[in-house]
């Protein structure tokens, strides 16, 4: 069947909820039916990828159609009225068994992730169309953001050994506590603190502890020493996205780029939400400052995550760089902060054309606050975090943060970047991207 099937025959909307569910989800099965009587796609030939990409375009037409009228029923129906906070995965999930293709199934992502970026379907474009609709709407969005900021369950079951021990072992992460500090320092170290799907999700429990700890009052972000040749005993901030993962298909929509931006990185900017209690007049987040400490370099990602830190203090020969665009993907949330921060020109310098910015010139310190000798940083991370201790920092930061980047800013460019980033992630110069530094690298 080609596209022009489903053209005629794609669901007339507008009958209601239940009527507009079972006409979507009937519509889906006969494009997903179509798809699957292909070969697989890296072996299609010309005309059936391009009965591929029609019977992919009609459906995803059709989903976005559905979800721009009822998103919101369907959450409501998948969280019961709004009484259950789920993350990402489960809602997905939740989804693809209510409403069968509307996204893939876990099964379905599970055969994917097997697969090369260059061979995969694209199934994960299906979550995005979900999560745009979703974020998009100030109701489902402001809910599931609110959702994101709850502590993860394994960073509540890791608590009280934390409370007592002032330690917790993540693996490629490790959380110390130093006096009042809580250290998080990352270790994952075959990769110069490359992010991936597992250093995420260790990183969000990692933050969770330092914010649930009472003992806790500033919490810093560094990477630890690495064993790569050429930086052996030196410590190193962050490479960004980990491209060796990115080519073999294990960096996720989900549990990378969304969880990333929904997780970790906003509870270090707003904070853990917590249900209200009735024990307080005004429920507050449970937030408090940070430091990011940055070593030798702070590379895609690394430097987007300065840009939310309360204080980011670098040894004097680190650098910043943001070569998103060059790999061919979105920086995160670096086009909404990085104008803000260092200014319109800087920031199209640096995400359109790779520009490097070194910690100690004079740019440098619309990325950093302090450019140190390395063999201060140590002492200069302990006097930055005398400083923030100070109590009222907190309500500052908060009153900062509600009026500098409103959460509904926050949620309408994650609307957008859900579903740009999806495109991006499937483009075919992302992949030849891809291709030419794996072969690059594996001479």
């Amino acid at each position: 069947m080609g596209n022009e099937g489903y053209a005629g025959t794609a669901p007339a909307l507008g009958r209601g909820y239940d009527a507009d569910a079972a006409d979507t989800v009937a519509f889906l099965a006969r494009a997903a039916e179509t798809v699957r009587a292909l070969p697989a796609k890296a072996a299609r030939d010309t005309a059936q990828r391009a009965a591929a990409e029609r019977a992919h375009t009609a459906a995803r037409r059709a989903r976005g159609r559905f979800l721009d009228l009822h998103a919101e029923a369907l959450y409501a129906e998948l969280t019961d009225g709004r009484a259950a906070f789920l993350r990402l995965g489960d809602l997905a999930q939740q989804a693809s068994e209510l409403l069968p293709g509307l996204v893939p199934t876990k099964e379905e992502l599970e055969e994917e992730r097997v697969l090369p970026q260059r061979d995969k379907e694209g199934r994960e474009i299906d979550q995005g169309i979900l999560f745009s609709r979703l974020l998009r709407s100030a109701g489902t969005g402001r809910h599931l953001v609110e959702a994101m900021r709850r502590p993860t369950p394994e960073a509540l079951a890791a608590l009280p050994a934390f409370r007592a021990t002032g330690g917790a072992d993540l693996g490629i992460v490790t959380v110390r506590r130093h006096g009042d500090i809580g250290e998080v320092t990352v270790r994952n170290t075959r990769f110069l603190n490359a992010e991936d799907d597992l250093l995420v999700a260790a990183l969000e429990v990692a933050v969770d502890l330092v914010l649930l700890d009472d003992g806790i009052r500033v919490g810093v972000m560094r990477g630890g020493e690495m064993t790569h040749p050429r930086y052996a005993g030196r410590r190193v901030f962050s490479a960004g996205i980990n491209l060796t993962r990115l080519h073999q298909g294990e960096i996720s929509l989900l549990d990378f780029f969304l969880a990333r931006e929904l997780g970790y990185i906003n509870k270090i900017y707003r904070g853990l939400s917590r249900p209200d209690d009735g024990g307080s007049w005004l429920p507050e987040p449970v937030e408090k400052p940070w430091i990011g400490a940055v070593d030798t370099f702070a590379i895609g990602g690394g430097a987007q995550i300065l840009l939310v830190f309360d204080r980011v203090i670098a040894a004097d020969d680190a650098y910043f760089t943001l070569p998103a665009l060059r790999e061919g993907i979105i920086p995160g949330l670096a086009n909404l902060r990085m104008p803000r921060a260092a200014g319109a020109r800087l920031a199209r310098q640096s995400i359109f054309a790779d520009r490097r910015v070194d910690a100690a010139a004079p740019e440098g310190r619309l990325l950093c606050d302090e450019a140190v000798p390395a063999a201060r940083l140590d002492d200069a991370i302990a006097a930055a975090a005398a400083e923030l201790a100070n109590p009222a920092v907190v309500g500052n930061r908060r009153i900062l943060h509600a009026h500098e980047e409103p959460e509904d800013t926050f949620r309408g460019y994650l609307a957008s970047y859900a579903v740009e980033q999806c495109k991006r992630l499937y483009s075919s110069d992302l992949v030849d991207n891809l291709e030419r530094t794996w072969i690059a690298r594996n001479r």
